[in-house]
């Protein structure tokens, strides 16, 4: 009996809950758990640790209705108390959700260590995103105007940005494109067809492939670009800046190219990020990715098919939808002039009143007469 006993506690995993693992330990279990995360990049690993460590500072941090030391210890209570305690801290809901998530993650690699059911999967824990509904900016879209300014500020010598001439690259292939930040610096010669005048790109977001026709402008800034070849990159400075990490492994070089595209947005008069209540970062509202978003622009309001602009920005693009229900000033005026009976702000009976003052000057029709009569009914 008792040796049945203590096999079934095994199985059951009652035998490791006994064991009281420390929380400043629960990591190290976490790390080499079958189970565990697997994020892509360095970056999203370390912020699974760090959110770990908070949770270990704030749990066994005096004050509170219950301090633990050890995961044996975890109970609804403290999950509870630790996400109203993050909901007041100045973050996103979207922040404070992804650290819940990864906390749900840990410990249901950690279960055999505790009793009952994982409290990070409370859905109580998780904030509404309702709650920013007040925060209405969004990633805006440049106009033809503006980009036209970046186009102009960029090949004016009296701005200065590291790099400049690579920038001016890179600029060109968003606009022209449509492409993430990323795929632009990252750009090889080898996907860059300057004869056939295509490029080619595997999205690094997505992996998708697409292809792209170039543009005229974009053919002659790579042209240019052409000069300074020395190894398989377009912008080969941007991309070893790029691509710059920390002795974590970490990726510090996105940053890095981010300030000196944001530098040229406000050459043109644009701040790119505003401040939002109840966050410590700035949201932003303008960067290199409303490129993209001018790009979908542009397509709808030309009546290009949503397939073709797909085809372009990759089949999983959500900004597609945005503005293929949003299809320019003009179409809406002219949904509105049809509800309204009114087209190009005439009603009907204005277009018979003025046919009729037409006719009592005229009682001898001329076909100029009877033509200018139709295109005021059409």
């Amino acid at each position: 009996m008792d040796v049945a006993a203590a096999q079934l506690n095994a199985i059951k995993g009652f035998s490791r809950q006994a064991e009281k693992l420390p929380l400043a330990e629960g990591w190290a279990r976490y790390e080499v758990h079958p189970q565990r995360a697997t994020p892509h990049t360095v970056s999203e690993q370390l912020s699974y640790k760090r959110t770990y460590e908070d949770f270990v500072a704030f749990a066994t941090t005096p004050g509170r209705h219950k301090v633990i030391a050890s995961v044996s210890e975890l109970d609804e209570r403290v999950a509870e108390e630790l996400a109203e305690f993050m909901r007041k801290q100045p973050q996103a809901v979207d922040t404070h959700n992804r650290k819940i998530k990864r906390l749900r993650k840990i410990f249901d690699c950690l279960k055999d260590y505790y009793p009952g059911e994982n409290p990070f999967r409370s859905r109580t824990l998780l904030r509404n995103a309702r709650e920013e509904q007040n925060a209405v900016l969004r990633r805006q879209a440049f106009s033809k105007e503006q980009e036209q300014q970046l186009r102009e500020v960029l090949a004016d010598d009296k701005y200065h940005v590291m790099n400049k001439p690579e920038i001016r690259v890179i600029y060109y292939i968003g606009m022209f494109t449509g492409q993430r930040l990323k795929d632009c610096v990252l750009l090889q010669w080898q996907n860059v067809d300057m004869e056939r005048r295509r490029i080619w790109v595997k999205q690094f977001k997505t992996g998708k492939e697409v292809t792209i026709p170039m543009a005229a402008e974009l053919y002659a800034v790579l042209e240019e670009a052409q000069t300074w070849k020395e190894d398989q990159y377009v912008c080969p400075k941007s991309a070893a800046r790029y691509n710059k990490v920390d002795r974590n492994g970490k990726n510090v070089g996105v940053n890095l190219i981010n300030i000196d595209v944001l530098r040229v947005i406000r050459w043109i008069g644009l701040e790119p990020s505003v401040a939002v209540p109840g966050r410590s970062k700035k949201m932003t509202i303008y960067g290199f990715h409303s490129l993209r978003h001018a790009f979908a622009s542009f397509c709808a309001e030309a009546g290009v098919p949503k397939a073709v602009l797909l085809s372009i920005l990759g089949t999983d693009s959500e900004i597609a939808d945005k503005y293929y229900t949003h299809v320019g000033d003009a179409a809406q005026q002219q949904a509105i002039d049809a509800v309204s009976g009114t087209m190009n702000g005439k009603s009907d009976r204005d277009k018979i009143n003025e046919v009729l003052a037409l006719l009592k000057g005229n009682f001898n029709p001329t076909r100029e007469l009877v033509e200018h009569i139709i295109q005021i009914l059409e």
